[in-house]
This record gives C-alpha cells, structure tokens and sequence, in this order.
C-alpha cells in the first residue's frame, strides 16, 4: 500500500499541508532548526511522536488536530461549500466606505507637497552654500 493511499500516513499529511501552505521542505526544515534531508525523511513516516508533531503544526500555523485530522476529501468539501455570490444580494461586509480614486489623489497631493519640500530644502542648502562662497 502506498502512502497516498494511507489515510492515516501523517508525514503525508504534513507534506500536503506544507504544499498548501506554498511552503518548501526547505523553509519548513529552517523553521524547524533542521535540514530539508530531514524533512523528506519525516514526510515519509507514516508516524511522528506528539512533540513534534506539535512543533511542526506550530511551523505550519495549523494545529497538530489539523495535521491529524487532514484529508483530500475533506478539503475538496470544504472549498466545495463556497458558492458565488456576485450575483446575489450577499453582503459579506467588505463593501469600501471611501471612494477609491479619492484616495489615490489625496496621495498624489501627499507627493506633490513632499515634493515641494524637498526643492525648498535644496534651494535653501545652494543659498547657504553660496553664502558661504561668497564670504570667503
């Protein structure tokens, strides 16, 4: 029987949950203080003592219940349950309060104001500075 056909191959569960999370053996082994050789050696046990199953769940912000529990079925169901709704009268409260393009000139205000600082402060350091030449 191979491992992915092993509901219960928790190395296998974990080597899911990391490629889910967009995550490489590498970065897990890192997180860990180990190396990706160990990694790939701990993806294919088929168990992993509590401790540090733990310690992998905390590295991969899930819970070692997760790790556990985790199945392909399970996380075609739940993406399964989301509809589309842009059609419908759903709100999801992350409607904008403020109008966007508002914002965006409010920011290029923000520049052009920097901005002018900037030259003024330039300005103000060449007349210094010819002040000074013309002292001497």
């Amino acid at each position: 029987m191979s491992t992915l056909t092993k509901p219960n191959h928790i190395g296998r569960k974990i080597s899911r949950i990391r490629e889910l999370r967009d995550m490489k053996q590498e970065a897990l082994a890192q997180a860990l203080g180990t190396n990706q050789q160990a990694i790939s050696i701990l993806e294919n046990s088929e168990t992993i003592d509590d401790d540090k199953l733990i310690a992998i769940a905390k590295a991969l912000g899930v819970t070692a219940e997760a790790i556990k529990n985790f199945s392909e079925e399970g996380m075609i169901n739940y993406f399964n349950t989301f509809n589309d709704t842009k059609d419908s009268q759903v709100n999801f409260g992350n409607n904008c309060t403020f109008n966007p393009l508002d914002k965006l000139m409010e920011t290029v205000e923000e520049n052009k104001k920097l901005y002018e600082r900037l030259l003024q402060s330039e300005k103000d350091k060449i007349e210094y500075l010819e002040k000074l030449l013309n002292q001497k």
